[in-house]
């Protein structure tokens, strides 16, 4: 339709490769990688790239083409959906905000899988301990020796006394 193209002619694309390129360069920088960082992970990522591809990809003129294997592989190694690398990059969102939203997602990944694994734990001990219910105050006790701090232990026993941490 004419009324939905740009002043240009050019109808603006949703996802392309120009994207991919222009996220690349800003997730790199986002994370503080160089180029050569950037290449040696997507090569352990399993493409072979060096720091030349990665700076043509972003500034060269003309621009290296991106292959679905590379494409992937950015996608796996900025742990980003591939649909999120081809989208263009959100206005109004400087390096410093991308950093911190950056630094902000990572966390929360860990704190889930670290909760995830704690509960697993749990799980494992009142377990144990149902069917060996004479190990019970040991592992009480030995939870207290390890943390340090009654009120810690003390939240600790009782996940395992409600057999879970969730």
């Amino acid at each position: 339709m004419a009324g939905d193209r740009p002043e240009g002619g050019e109808v603006p694309l949703l996802y392309s490769e120009g994207n991919v390129a222009a996220r690349v360069a800003l997730e790199r920088e986002v994370r503080g990688w160089s180029t050569t960082e950037l290449a040696e992970r997507v090569t352990r990522a399993g493409i072979k790239m060096n720091q030349t591809a990665v700076w043509r990809i972003e500034n060269g003129t003309p621009r290296r083409r991106i292959n679905l294997d590379e494409a992937l592989a950015f996608s796996r190694v900025f742990e980003l959906p591939l649909e999120e690398l081809m989208s263009p990059p959100l206005e109004g969102l400087d390096i410093a905000s991308r950093r911190l939203v950056q630094e902000a997602v990572e966390a929360f990944y860990e704190t889930r899988d670290a909760r995830d694994r704690l509960h697993h734990a749990v799980v494992a001990i009142a377990d144990h301990i149902k069917a060996h219910p004479d190990s019970s105050r040991a592992i009480h006790e030995q939870c207290l020796r390890l943390m340090g701090d009654e009120r810690d232990a003390r939240a600790l026993s009782s996940d395992i006394e409600d057999g879970g941490h969730y």
